[in-house]
């Protein structure tokens, strides 16, 4: 617990002026959103926490208002989280991107995809005895944190989908090499359903456990594959195709039973319909810009703020002030 003195820190937090960062009003309210004096958080990182190394207590105070990195949020759905608050972020601002752009977004999403569902399978695989598949997958999801240091310059946090489009365009060669990467991800993974999908001891430790119906998996709110595993086909690239899913030719796999031997399959048929999509984007890739031309929302380049003076100017604008976006809901 912590010291007597924090303990009843949060407690003035709601009197009549100041509010929690979370405790935002409602449209039509009685509040007036502009005269918010936002406070900040008081965070206890006390030595029980995982990260604290040795005997550490650290009181920070946080502003609840910043998020410096959308990847945060799902370290193992890095770009994913980008895309969706970009696509927020121009909805609310009434922009669009360039079809580069889009096809770059989407050509990431897929790959941050199929990230993810190596960490999942490999770790499934992993806590029901198996070791040797989880080499495998992890060697190439290692290839993929390279392809995502070469886009960007980080592994993790990449920081690459913007609001307006992508950060930079990819250098050259980088196609080349994804195309490489992805026709082998397809023969591992067809070497890792020859070690697992007819084992007995995998089909005993998976099937029929970890059972959710269609309904429950509505009722409780379930998406991605817990949804589609309990037989419910739904996938938001289909039903509200984003960025360049509209022009993407690929199946949606559902399961039968609900259990977590379907949620393995349909990961493994998710990653090659993933292979299928990036293959589509490749190939179809569309020149041209990578960022909206609205310099309101994207900052100039370098050698046009030293020949323009506008640039400059918007670019000090862009950095110090932000653009301003209307205060309604939306969601991606």
């Amino acid at each position: 617990m912590p010291n007597k003195e924090f303990q009843d820190a949060n407690k003035s937090l709601y009197d009549d002026k100041r509010y929690h960062p979370t405790d935002r009003p409602r449209r039509g309210s009685m509040f007036d959103y502009k005269h918010f004096e936002v406070q900040s958080v008081q965070l206890n990182f006390g030595p029980q926490h995982p990260a604290a190394h040795g005997v550490l207590r650290l009181i920070m105070e946080l502003d609840g208002e910043a998020l410096p990195y959308f990847d945060r949020l799902d370290y193992c759905s890095m770009m994913c989280n980008e895309q969706c608050y970009s696509l927020a972020v121009e909805k609310l601002l009434g922009i669009s991107i360039p079809p580069r752009a889009k096809y770059l977004r989407t050509l990431f999403a897929e790959l941050t995809r199929i990230m993810n569902h190596l960490m999942s399978v490999a770790t499934h695989i992993l806590d029901c005895g198996a070791i040797t598949p989880l080499f495998w997958l992890f060697e190439e999801r290692e290839k993929m944190f390279e392809i995502y240091e070469r886009a960007c310059g980080a592994r993790m946090h990449a920081a690459y989908i913007r609001p307006g489009g992508v950060a930079t365009d990819i250098p050259l060669g980088l196609l080349d090499d994804i195309y490489e990467i992805i026709v082998k991800l397809a023969q591992r993974l067809n070497e890792v359903e020859d070690l697992l999908t007819t084992n007995p001891i995998w089909i005993q430790r998976t099937k029929n456990v970890g059972v959710v119906s269609s309904e429950d998996a509505i009722d409780l709110g379930f998406s991605g594959v817990m949804l589609r595993g309990s037989g419910i086909q739904w996938d938001l690239r289909k039903s509200q195709p984003y960025d360049a899913y509209a022009d993407m030719d690929f199946d949606v796999p559902v399961g039968v039973n609900g259990d977590c031997y379907d949620r393995y399959l349909l990961r493994m048929e998710e990653m090659r319909q993933s292979i299928r999509i990036m293959m589509q984007c490749m190939n179809n890739m569309p020149g041209g810009e990578v960022r909206t031309d609205d310099c309101k929302i994207v900052p100039p380049r370098r050698e046009e703020m030293k020949e323009s003076m506008e640039a400059l100017i918007n670019h000090f604008k862009l950095f110090s002030e932000g653009y301003r976006v209307s205060f309604v809901n939306y969601f991606v």
